[in-house]
């Protein structure tokens, strides 16, 4: 997991990163254009208006998120999104561990009783091993304390149980953590934009719409930006919480069947 979440790390960093420059140097280019060719405006601007009709919009949108970017500030706004970019890493990684932790948990016990009856209790633990996720690790550590009594077996049950919890919850309080940020770096933003605009009103000396409009235009687009982060990694978090419940309850229900199986056994072993 540590490899998974590794790799998708470092991939969503190099394509954010391709996808700043390519932004900036795409603007670079529309200024020297805009100097160089000032009365040749009116022609570009109808293949711009074409390019949506030819391939349903994805060209205008793609460019519209980029000037939108470039003008909430590239450097701040790229801090924002660094947030999402870790966000939904830790976000796909454990939603990659938690689909793989599912058992079927009804076969695993078919198989442990149909254990206990052939071979006892090494049998059991066998299938135990060979079975993958926190269940099957929870059914063997209980199973390998059968010498010391059954209410040792139920105490052990209940205390890994505790331990494969701590392992499904791994990493949220991050995705919690970036939640939180996105907004605050957005908000932060606001503030910046606000202070840069009585800025310019305190230089020119006099209060313009033009004047204003960008300083509050950079604070919205950060706020924005920052507001959307937040719900779009919420979503992945409550998926997230909504596995983890899952696997919960069916750890929980296992154990008690488990327990019961394993009490069967033990009254025949006494007979």
């Amino acid at each position: 997991m540590k490899k998974v979440f590794a790799t998708l790390t470092v991939l969503a960093m190099l394509t954010f990163g391709s996808a700043v420059m390519m932004a900036q140097e795409e603007a670079a280019a529309v200024e020297e254009a805009a100097v160089e060719q000032v009365d040749e405006a009116a022609p570009v601007a109808e293949e711009v208006a074409e390019a949506p009709a030819e391939d349903g919009g994805l060209v205008a949108l793609h460019k519209t998120l980029k000037t939108k970017f470039i003008e909430g500030g590239a450097g701040f706004m790229a801090l924002t999104l660094v947030t999402l970019v870790f966000g939904l890493a830790l976000c796909i990684e454990r939603i990659i561990y938690l689909s793989l932790s599912k058992t079927n948990t009804k076969e695993l016990l078919a198989n442990i009783e149909a254990a206990l009856k052939e071979g006892g209790i090494e049998k059991a633990l066998e299938v135990c091993r060979n079975t993958r996720g926190p269940v099957a690790s929870i059914f063997y550590q209980g199973l390998s304390r059968y010498d010391e009594g059954i209410d040792v077996v139920e105490k052990t049950v209940a205390s890994y149980g505790g331990v494969q919890l701590g392992l499904l919850e791994k990493n949220l309080s991050w995705i919690s953590l970036f939640i939180s940020i996105a907004p605050s770096l957005g908000f932060l933003g606001t503030i910046i934009g606000m202070i840069a605009a009585f800025d310019k009103i305190q230089q020119v000396g006099d209060i313009s719409a033009t004047v204003v409009a960008g300083g509050i235009k950079v604070a919205l687009l950060t706020t924005l930006l920052g507001l959307i982060i937040a719900i779009v990694l919420q979503l992945f978090y409550n998926y997230i919480l909504s596995l983890i419940e899952g696997l919960v309850n069916e750890m929980e229900d296992s154990s008690i069947s488990l327990l019961d199986i394993v009490v069967e056994f033990d009254a025949a072993q006494k007979k």
